[in-house]
């Protein structure tokens, strides 16, 4: 049996299963760096184009009838660039993910309520509401398992 980075026992499967868990156990920084950098990069060039275009950005959030839409704008890139920088660093990850699933969960019930939109834009907006679910759940997975070894976080605790 191994050791995660929590230093939990990673327990293998039944026999049948034996071979997608030694696939696992080897790959698994690997394959937590590239979990982390592909939800990461939702969120950077997510907020880079909020940041680039703020004016557009406003007028959809006051198209949308959110209060304040000038300073929830410039809250919202900003703490999707945050979340997106802690997760494909790997540094305070954990935070970030829980950051994300908020952000996630807010931009989900303020922009993506499908059942809300004319019919032509309804399957659209299940897509993105249904994607929003799945980023959810990465978020969810990295709070619980870490950023994994390839990490600031895995770096700074192997140095303390």
């Amino acid at each position: 049996m191994a050791r995660n980075d929590t230093h939990e026992l990673i327990t293998p499967s039944s026999a049948m299963y034996a071979g997608a868990d030694n696939i696992a156990m080897r790959t698994g920084d690997a394959c937590a760096l590239l979990g982390r950098v592909l939800l990461g990069w939702i969120f950077l060039t997510g907020s880079w184009g909020k940041i680039m275009n703020m004016g557009g950005f406003v007028g959809y959030l006051t198209n949308l009838k959110m209060p304040a839409p000038g300073f929830w704008g410039w809250v919202g890139a900003i703490v999707e660039f945050v979340v997106g920088l802690t997760l494909v660093l790997g540094i305070a990850a954990r935070y970030g993910a829980l950051l994300g699933l908020l952000f996630v969960i807010v931009a989900t019930a303020v922009a993506h309520r499908y059942w809300e939109y004319p019919p032509a834009q309804q399957l659209g907006q299940y897509i993105n509401f249904m994607k929003n679910i799945a980023i959810m759940g990465g978020m969810l997975l990295l709070f619980v398992t870490g950023a994994g070894r390839f990490s600031l976080d895995g770096w700074l605790r192997r140095k303390g």
